[in-house]
C-alpha cells in the first residue's frame, strides 16, 4: 500500500500517519520529492482503515501495490534511485562503466588493467577472486589473495572495486576488506540466506539476473535485500538462457525497459556474459546505453587469448578505450554523460 500526501503537507502530519501505522505493527517508509510525499506501507495492510486515512484533508490518495515486491516497486519510490559506490553514482545522469578481468590472475595483470580502465575513463574496477564455475576442475579464482590484489589495484588506480561473493560466510571478510560493491552472481540470485545477510549491511550490492529468472523473480530477489534494510541495490542484466546456442546467453534489453518501468532501482548491462564473443561486446554495450541502461559492465584483459577464465568474451584495453570514446558521443544523444 502507498499513501500519497498532498503537496506541502507538514512533517508533523506525515509523522502522525507513520506513528498510527506502526502502532498497528506495520512498516512505514517515507519518500519525499519536490511534488509529493509518499508513505510506503508493508505488512498486513488489510487491517488498515483506509476510509479513515483518506478522510484526512492532507491525504491525496491511497494506492494498492499489487506486485509481490514492495520496496523495489516504483509505486513506493516514484523517483529513480541513485546508488553511490564509494563516490561513484549509479542511476543518475552519468553512466557508470564497470570494467576489468573476469578473474584476477597476478598482481601485474590486475594492476595493468586497472590503470588502463582508469585512463580510459572507467568508473569501477571489476575482478573475480572467487569464481563459480560449471566444472569443479576449472580455475576457481585466487580467493583471499586475489581479493587483496583487487583492492590494492583499485586503490592505486583510484577506482572503487566490485567482486563476487559466493556465500554468506565470506561476508565479514568482504566487509573487513572494504569491498566497495558486492556482486551477487546469476547462480546465487536466489540464495536467499546470502541476500538477507547482505540486506543487513548497508553495502551496495550488484544483483545479477539468474540464468532463467523472470523479471518478477529478479525483483523479488532485490526485495529480499531491501526488506532487511539495505536499499543500495543495483540490478544487472547479463543475458538469460534460451534455445539459442550461437551466443553464450541471450541479452534481454527489453528487460531493461521493463524494470525501469516497474522499479526505481538502477540497472546496468553486462554484454560480455550475454554474448560470450568479444566482437559483440562493444556494440551490445552501446545498445544497452541507447535503450536506457544506467551503465555497463564489460570484461577487459590485456591478453584475452591467454586469460585463465572467459577469454573469448574479454576485450582488450585498446578496444575498451575505443568503446569509451563511442559512449562519450552516444551518451548526450540519450540524455546521459560519461
Amino acid at each position: 500500500m502507498v499513501i500519497i500526501a498532498k503537496k506541502g503537507t507538514s512533517d508533523e502530519k506525515i509523522n502522525t500517519i507513520v506513528s498510527d501505522l506502526r502502532k498497528q505493527g506495520l512498516t512505514a517508509d517515507v519518500r519525499k520529492s519536490k511534488e509529493k510525499t509518499v508513505i510506503g506501507v508493508v505488512g498486513n495492510t488489510r487491517a488498515v482503515n483506509t476510509k479513515e486515512i483518506t478522510s484526512r484533508d492532507y491525504v491525496e490518495e491511497i494506492v494498492a501495490v499489487d506486485t509481490p515486491y514492495k520496496r523495489a516497486a516504483r509505486a513506493f519510490h516514484p523517483e529513480n534511485t541513485i546508488v553511490h559506490v564509494a563516490g561513484v553514482p549509479v542511476g543518475g545522469k552519468k553512466l557508470a562503466v564497470i570494467a576489468g578481468p573476469c578473474s584476477i590472475e597476478t598482481t601485474e595483470q590486475i594492476e595493468g588493467v586497472a590503470q588502463a580502465v582508469g585512463e580510459a575513463g572507467g568508473s569501477i574496477l571489476r575482478g573475480g577472486a572467487f569464481k563459480p564455475r560449471s566444472s569443479p576442475y576449472a580455475f576457481q579464482g585466487l580467493g583471499d589473495s586475489g581479493l587483496h590484489m583487487l583492492i590494492t589495484a583499485g586503490r592505486k588506480a583510484k577506482l572503487p572495486v566490485v567482486t563476487e561473493i559466493l556465500s554468506a560466510h565470506k561476508l565479514d571478510f568482504f566487509l573487513s576488506e572494504n569491498v566497495d560493491l558486492i556482486q551477487v552472481g546469476a547462480r546465487n540470485m536466489q540464495n536467499f540466506e546470502l541476500l538477507k545477510a547482505l540486506g543487513r549491511t548497508r553495502k551496495p550490492v550488484l544483483l545479477k539476473r539468474g540464468l532463467s529468472a523472470t523479471i518478477e523473480e529478479w525483483l523479488m530477489s532485490a526485495e529480499y535485500i531491501m526488506s532487511e534494510g539495505n536499499e543500495n541495490v543495483i540490478l544487472c542484466e547479463r543475458g538469460i538462457r534460451t534455445f539459442e546456442s550461437y551466443t553464450r546467453n541471450t541479452l534481454d534489453l527489453g528487460a531493461v525497459l521493463a524494470v525501469k518501468k516497474l522499479s526505481h532501482l538502477p540497472v546496468v548491462v553486462d554484454p560480455s556474459h550475454a554474448a560470450g564473443k568479444r566482437w559483440m561486446v562493444s556494440d551490445l554495450a552501446k545498445a544497452a546505453v541507447a535503450v536506457g541502461a544506467d551503465g555497463i559492465m564489460v570484461e577487459v584483459h590485456a591478453n584475452p587469448d591467454k586469460a585463465w577464465c572467459d577469454g573469448p568474451q574479454s576485450i582488450t584495453p585498446a578496444v575498451f578505450a575505443e568503446l569509451m570514446q563511442d559512449l562519450r558521443r552516444l551518451a548526450p544523444v540519450v540524455g546521459r554523460s560519461i
